[in-house]
């Protein structure tokens, strides 16, 4: 019975969805234009997304590695549908002075959109006062400052799209409900916060234990450390339930509680004295997303094998408005609101229609790496160093976990590149000799910050081009800065003849990062 209700629910999004597809240009956005890259059957950026798990090891049991290594497509989406990907720009971003890109970027164009974010407008989640400049936003923890329960963690951005030599800079802030921030008698507590924090933390990391700022277990009445005695704790080790107003929520494994909340932000990028390339005060997205309710182990497992088979079955995409549709962002059956917001024009932040939204919805539904629908929480700096705005100077390129080798250092070798098109030429002068081998004893010098963060030049080049989709409005055919001549994408894919991987050049990845070496 209980499968039957869950089957019943999907088909009534799908039909619901139904309504929409009309509006669609492109019927499969979820297939991002990474996905339309001349693998030649040697080079693999694919294996970052798409990955098949050890059993018994993920509840993410899409088990799509094979996508690593061969273009499944649907009919539909063996044409590459991203027209703005292939279009050249220059002679729009030639028209546009270094000084007039810097004069935009600098404008704080949430501010704007803050005061609009009322409870009353159903769009009041997002609200954060100062998120255009975040020294102002938060404190030295991450906290918000102005009490919304936000709060910013610093991580290792994802390879590669998120770094900002391909385009952006950006930072994630995650909110649980108000039942994790409280005492058992309903007083706001920011110790308690943070140690739940820090538990959702072991949960969807799988640690036994994570470091917390110092911590009198005595004001709380909890072992903390579990050494036995009530003192002062640095540490906090996994436990079956949650603390304080949440005490009664037990601890999923890599699951976050209902009602865990995540905001996301892309930012242009800025040039500062001296030539430093920064994140900009202006907001090019803001992406929000609400878990609205728990599934089971089973359940989770199931709704994966439905998204497998439709897959298979080469059937195209369908998500439906939650409710209120226009406000509350798409249902991804998997117990998640996706929701985003876009520049309009004249720059200011407007909610996406539903094919801006739909595009969201491949990275946060269908594919195998992410734990729980997340990508940037499982690669926070663990337990107490980890709180806080993001901040990659002097953040080492760590490994993954049971990887040896740097994270970055990696990714460049098997993929041949800085980014997955191997088109940003930047990053092959800067990391490769002779643009055909990494250079890796100059790439093991570098810290995070230096690897992924462009040159002036660049980064003003970037702006420019993506300003130009603003001014066109033309997301739905991409949103992709990507600069000179696009060598290494397929405008169409034919499946019989499109080189495929071998074993080989096939590989696990968990996105989890090992952080012992730099906490040591």
């Amino acid at each position: 019975m209980r499968w039957f209700f869950l089957g019943l629910l999907g088909f009534i999004d799908i039909c619901s969805a139904t309504a929409f597809a009309a509006q669609l240009r492109n019927e499969e956005a979820v297939i991002p234009p990474q996905c339309y890259t001349k693998t030649e059957g040697q080079h693999n950026p694919c294996y970052i997304c798409h990955q098949s798990h050890p059993k018994g090891t993920r509840l993410n049991t899409l088990d799509d590695g094979v996508l690593q290594a061969a273009y499944a497509f649907s009919e539909y989406g063996e044409t590459n549908h991203w027209q703005n990907f292939f279009k050249d720009f220059s002679k729009h971003t030639a028209a546009v002075t270094d000084s007039a890109v810097l004069d935009y970027v600098r404008q704080d164009n949430y501010a704007a959109l803050y005061s609009e974010l009322t409870p009353a407008s159903g769009q009041g989640a997002i609200a954060l006062k100062d998120l255009g400049s975040p020294d102002k936003a938060f404190d030295d923890l991450g906290f918000a400052n102005d009490g919304s329960g936000w709060v910013a963690f610093n991580y290792k951005p994802l390879p590669s799209s998120f770094w900002p030599t391909n385009g952006s800079a950006d930072d994630v802030m995650i909110r649980l409900p108000m039942l994790f921030r409280q005492t058992e008698d309903g007083k706001s507590s920011r110790t308690l916060y943070l140690l739940n924090l820090s538990l959702v933390e072991l949960s969807i990391k799988e640690l036994p234990r994570i470091s917390i700022p110092p911590t009198e277990e005595a004001e709380i009445g909890v072992d903390l450390d579990g050494d036995g005695a009530l003192g002062r704790a640095n540490s906090i080790v996994y436990r079956q339930y949650y603390l304080g107003a949440a005490a009664g929520i037990p601890l999923q494994r890599q699951m976050y509680p209902s009602g865990t909340e995540f905001l996301h932000t892309l930012r242009y990028l800025d040039v500062r004295d001296k030539e430093q390339v920064v994140a900009a005060k202006r907001v090019k997205e803001i992406r929000y997303t609400k878990k609205y309710k728990d599934l089971s182990e089973p359940a989770m497992r199931y709704m994966y094998n439905v998204e497998q088979r439709e897959k298979e079955q080469g059937r195209l995409p369908n998500y439906a408005w939650a409710k209120p549709v226009e406000k509350a962002g798409l249902n991804n059956g998997m117990g998640w609101y996706v929701q985003s917001w876009l520049e309009d024009k004249e720059g200011r932040l407007r909610l996406a229609n539903y094919e801006e939204n739909f595009f969201c919805m491949g990275c946060h539904t269908t594919v195998g790496t992410t734990i729980d629908q997340s990508f940037s929480f499982p690669r926070k700096i663990d337990g107490a160093e980890g709180w806080g705005y993001i901040d990659l100077a002097g953040m080492p390129d760590v490994p993954n976990r049971n990887e040896l080798e740097g994270e970055y250092l990696t990714y460049f070798t098997r993929t041949g590149g800085g980014d997955e098109f191997r088109q940003n030429e930047e990053m092959l002068t800067r990391w490769f000799d002779d643009a055909t081998q990494v250079d890796t004893d100059l790439v093991k010098s570098a810290d995070v910050k230096t690897l992924i963060t462009p040159s002036p030049e660049r980064a003003l080049a970037l702006n420019k081009v993506y300003w130009q989709i603003v001014k066109t409005q033309s997301f739905s055919q991409g949103r992709d800065a990507v600069l000179g001549n696009k060598r290494n994408v397929f405008d169409h894919i034919d499946p019989a003849t499109a080189p495929v991987l071998p074993v080989e050049k096939t590989y696990h990845y968990d996105l989890r990062l090992d952080w012992s070496s730099f906490l040591q």
